[in-house]
């Protein structure tokens, strides 16, 4: 399923409405996938006729995005994680130099115990997400424990992040070879935020 949505959500002739549908449901599988990373702790319960097995995850899970499209993904992980704090990262990329450049932040307390998810649907140079990340490790969290999770992903920003953050675990969509003369991922889907927002860049 999740290269049907990505073939929707690539397609240039998808309308608005189907972009937003499909961004939803690949999200809500990325976020299942993110889940299993999480390490869980078995307990005993009461089951209405006897005793069983089960499990809870060991850990508090912290959910932040960049902003905007990472909004795109939160509701899909929010379902998932409804008790989660969430943080989010104002960034705006120079459009000469790629470089993001931080205008608003807000995050939730965290500890090194914590599993943090940086949601970030398109990750083109990495800059965006490199910043957040080193900002992350310095509120508290554990590099080790936290997943970058992204709908498509160039492989010269997936690069970048993992040579600075060999410990961070990465869940992707789809991983595209190279990034054009615009710093946007080739063949990507275009400008994420403008398609799912229905704007013009």
């Amino acid at each position: 399923m999740k290269e049907i949505f990505l073939t929707t959500l690539r397609q240039s002739a998808t309308p608005p409405t189907a972009f937003r549908q499909a961004a939803g449901e690949l999200s809500r599988l990325l976020a299942a996938e993110a889940s299993r990373l999480i390490p869980t702790q078995t307990i005993q319960i009461q089951t209405p006729l006897s005793k069983a097995t089960g499990a809870r995850l060991s850990h508090r899970v912290i959910l932040t995005t960049i902003l905007r499209s990472g909004l795109a993904m939160l509701p899909s992980f929010q379902e998932l994680f409804p008790a989660a704090p969430i943080g989010f990262f104002g960034m705006r990329r120079d459009e000469k130099t790629a470089i993001p450049r931080l205008y608003y932040q807000n995050l939730p307390k965290i500890t090194r115990d914590d599993w943090v998810f940086l949601l970030d649907p398109m990750l083109a140079t990495g800059g965006s997400s490199f910043l957040a990340l080193e900002i992350l490790a310095d509120a508290g969290a554990s590099p080790s424990q936290c997943v970058l999770v992204s709908i498509v992903a160039a492989q010269p920003g997936v690069d970048v992040i993992r040579k600075k953050f060999p410990a961070l675990k990465l869940v992707m969509g789809a991983i595209d070879p190279s990034l054009n003369d615009r710093k946007f991922i080739v063949p990507g889907l275009g400008d994420f935020g403008d398609r799912y927002f229905d704007t013009v860049g």
